[in-house]
């Protein structure tokens, strides 16, 4: 291996959204540094199937339904 083009690899504190944390290693920081999280999968719907729905408001959804609309076999009743 070529010496010198490594990053510092190290200890940090990572401090989660809801106060718990842990000590992990990373490149980021410096020995012992804290990283306080914004967002982590504890509160960000993306991990906790939040309730937030999927809205299309005269976007691309509706412009295609709008333009095949009546395309295809027509509907019996």
């Amino acid at each position: 291996m070529k010496a010198d083009i490594h990053p510092n690899y190290h200890t940090i504190k990572v401090v989660m959204t809801d106060g718990t944390e842990y000590e992990t290693r990373s490149t980021w920081g410096k020995e012992g540094d804290v990283l306080q999280l914004d967002i982590d999968p504890k509160t960000h719907p993306a991990w906790t199937g939040g309730s937030a729905q999927l809205t299309d408001r005269g976007g691309r959804l509706s412009r295609f339904n709008k333009r095949f609309a009546n395309f295809g076999i027509a509907k019996t009743n």
